[in-house]
């Protein structure tokens, strides 16, 4: 049998083996360009499967894996290397909103209930003085102290 009768008869076979390869190869890379390449190779093996010539197996596969190198690769790389940012301890709460329940002066820090707590509260700007029952905007934390500013209100 010669090597181009055996390729026509055993082509889905070694596109299935081409794909495994590349696809073992990729746990040791990480870099998620061979896994496109072995998906290019999968649908190649389907492309043989069906019955196409090899010269249109190898376009369709090579059609895939640049396809998914320029269009897939770049979404996954993103996901897995750029996760969500965890805001933790007082971060996540700057930028939240609290209802005062104490007046609030520069000379005389008031509270606010925020989050579900109680947070001792100066204001952003040293001549503005909120009064009980307004909300405020959360601008940063220090310490144990949340520096705010009221939030504009519509009057009909």
């Amino acid at each position: 049998m010669d090597p181009v009768e055996w390729l026509r008869e055993h082509a889905w076979e070694t596109w299935l083996a081409l794909s495994i390869g590349l696809g073992v190869a990729e746990m040791f890379s990480l870099d998620f360009v061979l896994l496109m390449l072995a998906a290019g190779a999968a649908v190649g093996m389907v492309a043989a499967l069906l019955g196409a010539p090899v010269v249109l197996q190898v376009i369709l596969a090579s059609a895939a894996a640049v396809g998914a190198l320029a269009v897939v690769r770049p979404s996954v790389v993103r996901r897995m290397h750029h996760g969500p940012e965890l805001q933790v301890g007082h971060d996540k709460l700057v930028g939240k909103q609290g209802l005062v329940t104490e007046r609030i002066t520069q000379q005389e820090p008031g509270r606010i209930k925020l989050s579900g707590e109680v947070w001792t509260a100066q204001p952003y700007d040293d001549t503005v003085v909120i009064e009980p029952g307004e909300t405020v905007d959360v601008l940063q934390i220090r310490g144990a102290t949340a520096i705010v500013h009221p939030v504009p209100r519509l009057d009909p």
